[in-house]
């Protein structure tokens, strides 16, 4: 915001907590500087797919499903078995940031649990529910 532009509204806890009318927001077009027409320079030696290969991703692997009640899951206890909509053996979901894609079959690996990957799922295909 430059020296010309107001504030648009008094703080915003203010304004709910004294019930104000939406009447009273001075409410205007946000004014912005035109971008360059030339595209930014990429960094020396780096395409910008390189710039993304080191950005974390969440990985987790979906066993199975189930739903239960309220009820039902505040009656779990040490020893309580819940039971999954898959088989034994079916392969499992290998979900990137919430999405599938893989499915794969549990493994050993040094005494931890790893995925052997069996299948690449393409977009689209076997959406997660």
């Amino acid at each position: 915001m430059n020296e010309a532009q107001e504030p648009i509204a008094p703080p915003v806890a203010e304004t709910f907590q004294a019930g104000a009318p939406a009447s009273q927001f001075n409410v205007r077009q946000a004014r912005f500087e035109p971008l360059p027409a030339s595209a930014p320079a990429a960094l020396p030696g780096l395409s910008s797919i390189d710039l993304l290969m080191d950005v974390p991703l969440r990985i987790s692997v979906e066993l199975g499903r189930t739903r239960m009640s309220v009820r039902q899951v505040l009656e779990l206890q040490n020893g309580s078995v819940v039971e999954l909509d898959r088989m034994a053996g079916e392969p499992v979901d290998v979900m990137v940031n919430d999405r599938l894609m893989a499915r794969g079959e549990v493994v050993v690996v040094d005494d931890k649990f790893g995925i052997r990957i069996t299948e690449i799922v393409t977009p689209g295909q076997g959406e997660a529910e």
